[in-house]
């Protein structure tokens, strides 16, 4: 039987092939490599399909995190709340300004920033948020942007995994004063490489974040500060472009393979992922929990089938800051990362396949 893998980026591909052909085409054709005509475009119409005022592009959704986060000022002896469950990225932007993550609990059915347990580590050094929107659904944004109003502090959403979902009708990346965007080539919108983009509320930070990402520069040879080489090219930002007029449709499609799973996991010794009915989840990932997890992955590997932990150790159990988080106790997210597991899940699945993955979980949880 043929293997199932998690994502299938070239069959995204060949489903565009004469799209992204022609547009790297034309990229190669214009001579114009870097700071281009593609990707000030793109950027233009992020904004526009977020609802964000400004979006400028970056080299990853790494830098989408960090460079926001010097754009506004912080640094060495601020405090950044982040959640403890999430990629080790968001972490490592906070780390790269010199100020200190604050790791806070997720909600156990979203698996997102828990607004009562952000509130408890509140202290007067804290100066961010980032609320990360994990496997495709918004955070609790009306709480935690409540929260964030009323102490004065800068909210940063991480929308590394969820372009295109929506909190009570506004699209992720346009509540907070920033939204840090990932394009990595398994995310939902895709580049051919490392790729991020940055939405910002003000034209001030706009700016601060378009010299940040070229050498701190904003005139040829005239550098204002030390900045980073952080510039999204002309070829990513073109096949960004094309893949972004399906994005909508491939997104349903993603939420179709994920109604498919429900129905075909439906009774089984599973959790299911929990929708929060405030807005469209796009599933990034689909990401059951299991105290079995492990037997139905060895299951599924013995089937041909890919699966991934999503993820294994949060934040502050990870040696690298196993110093600065001593003593730290997150029970949600501790258990969550025992059992979790995420199953295949792209626009091009197809009920065959869903159904085989479905079977083999059902069996052997």
């Amino acid at each position: 039987m043929s293997a199932i893998q998690m994502v299938d980026p070239a069959g995204e591909y060949r489903s565009l092939k004469a799209e992204i052909d022609a547009a790297v085409a034309r990229v190669f054709t214009s001579g114009r490599y870097v700071l281009g005509p593609e990707g000030e475009a793109l950027e233009r119409e992020i904004a526009a399909f977020t609802g964000a005022t400004h979006a400028v592009g970056c080299n990853s959704g790494t830098d989408a995190l960090h460079l926001p986060l010097v754009a506004a000022g912080i640094g060495p002896g601020d405090e950044v709340i982040i959640p403890g469950f999430t990629f080790f990225a968001t972490g490592e932007a906070v780390s790269y300004t010199g100020a200190t993550p604050v790791f806070a609990d997720v909600d156990a059915a979203t698996f997102n920033l828990d607004p009562g347990s952000l509130e408890q580590k509140i202290t007067g050094k804290t100066k961010a948020v980032i609320a990360v929107h994990l496997f495709g659904q918004c955070a609790a944004l009306d709480e935690i942007a409540r929260i964030c109003t009323g102490k004065k502090l800068l909210l940063v959403e991480d929308c590394a995994q969820c372009i295109g979902a929506d909190y009570q009708g506004r699209r992720a990346g346009s509540w907070g004063d920033f939204g840090g965007f990932s394009f990595y080539p398994t995310k939902n919108l895709a580049a051919a490489g490392d790729a991020g983009l940055i939405t910002a509320k003000t034209d001030e930070h706009a700016k601060t974040l378009r010299m940040l990402r070229h050498h701190g520069s904003r005139q040829t040879y005239l550098h204002e500060r030390v900045g980073w080489n952080s510039r999204l090219d002309e070829l990513q930002a073109a096949v960004l472009r094309v893949k972004l007029q399906h994005l909508e449709r491939f997104n349903e499609a993603r939420r179709r393979v994920a109604a498919r799973y429900r129905e075909q996991l439906k009774g089984a010794s599973v959790e299911l992922p929990v929708e929060h009915g405030r807005g469209a989840h796009v599933y990034h990932q689909f990401t059951i929990r299991a105290e079995r997890r492990d037997a139905i992955r060895d299951a599924l590997a013995k089937e041909s089938i890919a699966s991934s932990v999503f993820y294994p150790m949060p934040l502050h159990q990870q040696p690298a800051y196993a110093a600065l988080a001593r003593g730290v106790s997150l029970p949600v997210s501790e258990k969550v990362a025992k059992t979790v597991l995420s199953l295949p899940i792209h626009p091009l699945l197809d009920e065959a396949s869903i159904d085989r993955v479905a079977a083999c979980v059902r069996k052997a949880a």
